[in-house]
């Protein structure tokens, strides 16, 4: 998953604005063979999330939908991008609430999700060293 918030370079002050109302971004994430694993567009700010099913480097690219907006703001653009990777990034409270999950269910679905966690990476592991 991955959480974003842009700002645009004000002339005026010669500072980055608090924030960017209006302003679009697209999206977009690859898989290591090249296909399209997420594509839409956002808002100035936002989250997006995304479940890989190929083991390898992602490619992750942020647009703005509005090169008006660039040149306007002198063509600076500032994105703030956090990213968070694994099974960590599941929120298990809103999980539970919606799926009316037990403490002991819920906590039966972590565990589940750390083993397949832990399949995905020894399975990098083996492509990254060529093992397959």
């Amino acid at each position: 998953s991955g959480n974003y918030r842009t700002q645009l370079w004000d002339k005026q002050s010669e500072s980055f604005l608090p924030s960017t109302p209006g302003l679009g971004m697209h999206v977009e994430v690859k898989d290591p063979d090249g296909k399209v694993v997420l594509s839409r567009q956002y808002g100035s700010e936002g989250r997006f999330t995304f479940t890989s099913h190929t083991p390898g480097e992602h490619q992750i690219c942020l647009h703005s939908n509005s090169t008006r907006m660039a040149l306007f703001a002198g063509g600076k653009l500032r994105v703030h991008l956090d990213i968070q990777v694994g099974e960590h990034t599941n929120n298990y409270p809103e999980i539970a609430a919606k799926d009316k999950l037990t403490e002991l269910q819920l906590r039966a679905r972590q565990l589940l999700d750390q083993v397949e966690q832990i399949q995905k990476e020894q399975n990098y592991q083996r492509v990254r060293r060529g093992l397959q």
